[in-house]
């Protein structure tokens, strides 16, 4: 098969490294061949795969070893679980530097060592947070990755984060090959939430391709430092992860988003009862002019 290159988008805190981890898990078990780019500077994209605390990174690296061009590539691309290849950006102290920068700085560099050559079925974009802006952006910018996928849940901030991730989506579909393929929920336990995030996906012109639950084995297995389907392959848990890695792997379904203006991001919402219906009348108006009993 083609290599298929994909990015993983969504807001920071929804789960995404752990999911990407657990899927990628998935296909590996299945045989599939896959390369995992941690895109985050807290370099904690592939710590389940290789059961550690941190993957040395390509920036630290490159400033230890005086410049990118003195690395080679068994220094910076270590396999774990099932063969997987992992690699991390890393990126400046905080406060220091643009941390995109490292993102730009290891693509190009797995690039020239070749790393894309060797045999590959997958390559998994893990990127920091909602930020698709800069250096972030170049897995869609410069047509790294084709597929997107959004991890979210039926909280508000995730659902702006993924409208918005969209935006960035439909900017860069016009001059070259991204698309979106889909929303992964990774289950809040919120009300409704699997509909709700079907509803959304709809609208965006999308699929929610799978709905991950809630369950504890995952922060056990994390507690580990592995995947579910390495600590406890037998459980509901990792059958949900093969799931979602076998709806990738069959997925065809790529579009360009339709995202939702705000008015409407904020219509749905209501409609799933997670905002109130606005009230004109009070915009604006103080306690004293409504006639609010102020307590000392």
């Amino acid at each position: 098969m083609a290599l298929r290159q994909c990015a993983i988008y969504g807001k920071g805190g929804i789960g995404k490294s752990t999911t990407t981890q657990n899927m990628v898990a998935g296909l590996a078990e299945a045989g599939n061949k896959v390369m995992i780019v941690g895109c985050d500077p807290k370099a904690d994209s592939t710590r389940l795969i290789l059961h550690s605390k941190a993957q040395n990174t390509i920036m630290q690296m490159a400033a230890d070893a005086g410049s990118v061009e003195d690395l080679e590539l068994e220094d910076v691309l270590k396999k774990g679980y099932g063969g997987i290849k992992c690699v991390e950006s890393g990126g400046p102290e905080p406060g220091v530097g643009c941390a995109g920068r490292g993102v730009i700085t290891a693509i190009n560099f797995l690039e020239e060592e070749g790393a894309y050559e060797e045999d590959l079925d997958f390559v998994f974009y893990d990127v920091l947070g909602d930020v698709v802006c800069g250096g972030f952006a170049m897995p869609i910018r410069q047509n790294k990755a084709q597929e997107i996928y959004i991890v979210v849940s039926g909280e508000m901030m995730a659902m702006y984060a993924a409208n918005n991730i969209c935006k960035g989506i439909v900017k860069y579909a016009s001059s070259g090959s991204v698309r979106l393929a889909g929303l992964i929920c990774n289950s809040r336990n919120t009300d409704r939430e699997d509909e709700l995030i079907e509803a959304l996906a709809a609208k965006l012109g999308t699929q929610m391709i799978h709905f991950i639950p809630r369950d504890n084995v995952v922060q056990r297995a994390e507690i580990r430092r592995m995947t579910v389907i390495e600590y406890d392959p037998k459980s509901k848990q990792a059958d949900q992860y093969r799931d979602l890695s076998r709806k990738i792997r069959d997925n065809k379904n790529m579009v360009v988003p339709t995202p939702l203006t705000m008015d409407e991001l904020e219509g749905l919402m209501m409609e799933f009862g997670m905002l109130e219906e606005e009230d004109e009348t009070i915009i604006g108006r103080t306690a004293a002019q409504e006639g609010v009993a102020a307590f000392a």
